[in-house]
């Protein structure tokens, strides 16, 4: 019950976090215009800064001598999530599957675990290891998300440099030739202090553009709606549990895979559909119901696999 308490208070708190930004904009205390503005704040300088200052910190290679294998646990979880997708999408409504899509493979596979594995026993460590983890995760939405349209856009190899990349991969080869001794301290202080400001900088843009996008909402999609929640509430982390149960990795893996498959879509997926020529409302509106329900579902999913692993 523990496991399910935890995860329940990190997920409350970044709803509660995303409502403040949506009573930002409702009180008119800033432009609608003020989360793109703060967007690269939180993804191109706070997030780089947490990830570097957290492997600094708290990566020991000698002790994880398997780190390498997490990016491969990564590409097996992709694998399974994109089979899982691409069953999930034939009930969607035709002119609805491209987003339907979009927001069921690409997952929220940052933020929220952040928040939930950070309020953890051995949060560090989990931090370190989610880190390794979703290394090509930013790279690989950007430069495949496209093809659920059909765009004829070919790949943008800059994007692949993404700063969170450069700064897991800066940080990992000063810890392996141990030249992060050179770094002062006040230097990774910094880091972390500035990196602490990337999960409520995210989830208050995230709440301003979800109430600006209902705003100007059109048609409620509501049995899209649902079978989308059933599908990426329920059947994604319930399919990652068998899967789990049959082969048993290390509880470590086993916590990353079962998050990635349980939360929400990830929060950029309005944006991406809406600039591929699809319907941003409809995405908002999926984004914003998996969001709701992953309040009970996340914890439901992690209190499930604690039981399998105490067996």
């Amino acid at each position: 019950m523990d496991s399910f308490l935890i995860t329940f208070e990190a997920v409350a708190m970044l709803l509660c976090i995303g409502l403040i930004g949506a009573w930002m904009v409702k009180r008119r205390l800033v432009e609608e215009k003020f989360f793109s503005l703060l967007t690269p704040l939180a993804l191109e300088i706070a997030l780089p800064a947490l990830v570097f200052s957290n492997i600094i910190n708290n990566f020991n290679p000698e002790v994880k001598q398997n780190w390498w294998e997490l990016p491969l646990w990564w590409m097996f979880f992709t694998g399974i999530a994109f089979v899982l997708t691409m069953l999930c999408i034939l009930l969607a409504g035709k002119s609805l599957k491209r987003e339907f899509g979009v927001a069921l493979f690409y997952q929220n596979g940052i933020f929220f675990p952040l928040a939930i594995l950070g309020n953890m026993a051995g949060g560090s460590e989990y931090l370190v290891d989610l880190f390794f983890f979703v290394v090509f995760f930013t790279a690989f939405f950007f430069n495949t998300s496209f093809l659920f349209f059909k765009s004829k856009e070919k790949i943008d190899w800059k994007r692949i440099l993404h700063p969170v990349f450069i700064a897991t991969i800066l940080a990992v080869v000063m810890k392996l030739t141990r030249t992060h001794t050179v770094i002062p301290s006040f230097v990774l202080t910094s880091l972390s202090t500035v990196g602490a400001m990337a999960i409520p900088l995210l989830m208050i843009i995230l709440g301003g553009n979800m109430l600006v996008d209902f705003k100007r909402m059109g048609k409620l999609h509501l049995a899209e709606i649902i079978k989308f929640i059933s599908c990426k509430n329920i059947i994604f982390p319930a399919v990652m549990l068998l899967i789990v149960y049959g082969i048993r990795p290390s509880y470590n893996i086993a916590l990353l895979l079962i998050l990635q498959s349980a939360v929400p879509p990830i929060t950029a997926a309005p944006l991406i559909v809406e600039r591929y020529g699809g319907d941003r409302s409809a995405a908002n509106q999926f984004l914003f119901g998996s969001f709701l329900v992953s309040l009970v579902s996340i914890p439901a999913a992690l209190f499930v696999l604690d039981y399998v692993y105490s067996l």
